[in-house]
């Protein structure tokens, strides 16, 4: 008897639809389960696992040769997650299940020996692919991963199953429990930030909270140099708290990532903060970027619509940080292996902390720097010109006085900070309404500059003199207009005024000064 069930594999951060053919024919005497379709270890070993599950539960197994084809045939099929469409296929091929409801039934599952059924990875571009197919009415997923399911799916009828008995009773209009539906729009008001580090608890560097607040209001990239203890760790932990909540799309795609590695909280189904990964120096360029013979997201995919911070930026391995030019300008990265090629998000602020010289007191004044010209100019080399070229601000923070030191904390709330970001976003999102994919000012292109960031005759000469002093690039032209337009949207003006260039420029000073 031929049976079909359809379930998915995940291709990068995509999920495919595979249809699965059960085949059981009583030819010859003897028993034995072949699985065809390129299948990888884990799959091939989904035999072992469903005759344990299917004995536990009670079913009867196919007699004679069983043939299991995962159609498409020359998509590598990866995971755990067809045990369960496996096992109930060959219970309809046994004659066990009614046949109606199958051909409209996309299942995920991993089974245990005993028949229950185990969480699986990927369950939101799952549900986002199920929710696309005309031809499916219903999924049927672990019951440990039904919300995240469900929200994904967005009002397709979500089972959860705890075990194969259960998923059979389903076919058979046995099952007792309801569906879980749920909808995107239930999210739209809970992608708050929780604030667990506040800014009003850092002594001093007004100017650095002040870059940090331009670069969370427009999205831009952000570097800090300073002597150590000086608070760039301090001030980027705290960074999270002032940005603004996701929007529903920037959500679901950030929360896809996380789905696919595994890394969603069972409680927590759905991402409502934007993302901060923090890798340490010593990681590789396969690690930042995506990895392994078969692709997955690395720490920059992780961070999409979130905040990548790079601690001691030139203790990074040179050919590690090259590889985030790509990513930087386009939002996303290209990874070719011999499986195929894949592309994975990665639009991300870019945070980044260094000290001057290897010893950090360079230019300091309250320690003298042990360091040679030579020795600094090699730990300076590491960050080159085009990967510098693409942070929008660079600040500059000294080390503490005592009276900083011994008096009280007296900055702003990060709540305060936080209100103002918002009301900045609200006006970009506004204004680019009409595009897709773009919420905030660092994701303008040229046409946008040309229309939004009009330059009055004060700013153009001001501007012709920094680009002769400071030997700017095109790319860091188009930069300077991007974080002028925020600064302007911070002071609630439609007008690119003098003064908001002038800021501007500012945050590019170091780029003759340092390098």
């Amino acid at each position: 008897m031929l049976a079909k069930t359809f379930s998915t594999t995940i291709n990068g951060v995509e999920a495919n639809a595979v249809e699965i053919e059960i085949n059981a024919t009583k030819r010859g005497e003897q028993t034995f389960v072949s699985i065809v379709g390129l299948p990888d270890a884990a799959v091939k070993e989904s035999r072992d696992r469903v005759r344990s599950a299917l004995d536990s539960c009670g079913f009867r197994h196919p007699e004679g040769a069983t043939i299991i084809n995962l159609a498409p045939a020359d998509i590598k099929k990866e995971g755990t997650g067809f045990d369960l469409p496996i096992a109930v296929g060959m219970v309809a091929a046994s004659g066990q299940i009614e046949l109606a409801k199958l051909a409209r039934t996309m299942m995920v599952g991993e089974l245990a020996l005993d028949g229950s059924v185990r969480p699986a990875k990927g369950m939101i571009p799952t549900g986002m692919l199920a929710a696309s197919e005309r031809e499916i009415d219903a999924l049927l997923v672990p019951s440990a991963n039904v919300d995240e399911a469900a929200i994904a799916a967005n009002g397709l009828p979500v089972y959860p199953v705890a075990n194969l008995a259960e998923a059979v009773a389903y076919f058979n209009d046995e099952l007792a429990a309801p569906p879980r539906i749920r909808s995107l729009d239930e999210f739209a008001d809970l992608a708050e930030t929780s604030i667990s580090r506040d800014f009003a608890d850092v002594k001093g560097q007004s100017l650095a909270k002040r870059a940090l607040e331009v670069a969370a209001a427009g999205g831009h990239n952000l570097m800090m140099i300073g002597p150590p203890g000086a608070g760039k760790s301090m001030l980027a932990k705290r960074f999270p708290g002032i940005l603004p909540p996701l929007h529903v799309e920037e959500a679901l795609e950030s929360s896809k990532i996380h789905s696919v590695l595994g890394l969603l909280p069972v409680d927590k189904p759905f991402l409502t903060e934007r993302p901060y990964r923090a890798p340490h120096h010593t990681i590789s360029d396969a690690g930042l970027l995506g990895g392994q013979t078969i692709p997955t997201p690395g720490e920059i995919s992780l961070a999409h619509n979130g905040v990548l911070f790079l601690d001691e930026l030139p203790e990074f391995k040179r050919n590690v940080l090259e590889v985030l030019r790509q990513p930087l300008e386009n939002g996303e990265v290209t990874i070719s292996r011999a499986a195929g090629t894949f592309t994975f998000p990665a639009r991300f602020m870019l945070l980044a902390a260094m000290n001057p010289c290897p010893c950090g007191h360079y230019g300091g004044g309250q320690r003298a720097c042990r360091c040679s010209p030579p020795q600094i100019q090699r730990y300076r080399s590491k960050i080159s010109g085009p990967l510098l070229d693409r942070i929008d601000i660079h600040v500059e923070l000294s080390a503490l006085n005592e009276s900083e030191l011994l008096g009280a904390p007296s900055g702003e709330p990060s709540r305060d900070i936080r209100a103002r970001v918002m009301t900045a976003r609200k006006i970009q999102t506004a204004r680019f309404a009409d595009l897709s994919g773009v919420y905030c000012n660092a994701r303008m292109e040229s046409a946008q500059l040309l229309k939004y960031c009009a330059l009055d005759p004060q700013s153009v000469s001001y501007l012709k003199q920094s680009i002769n002093e400071l030997n700017l690039s095109a790319r860091a032209y188009d930069r300077i207009l991007r974080l002028a337009r925020t600064i302007a949207d911070l002071a609630g003006s439609a007008k690119l005024e003098s003064e908001h260039i002038f800021e501007a420029v500012q945050y590019r000073s170091l780029d003759k000064r340092l390098w």
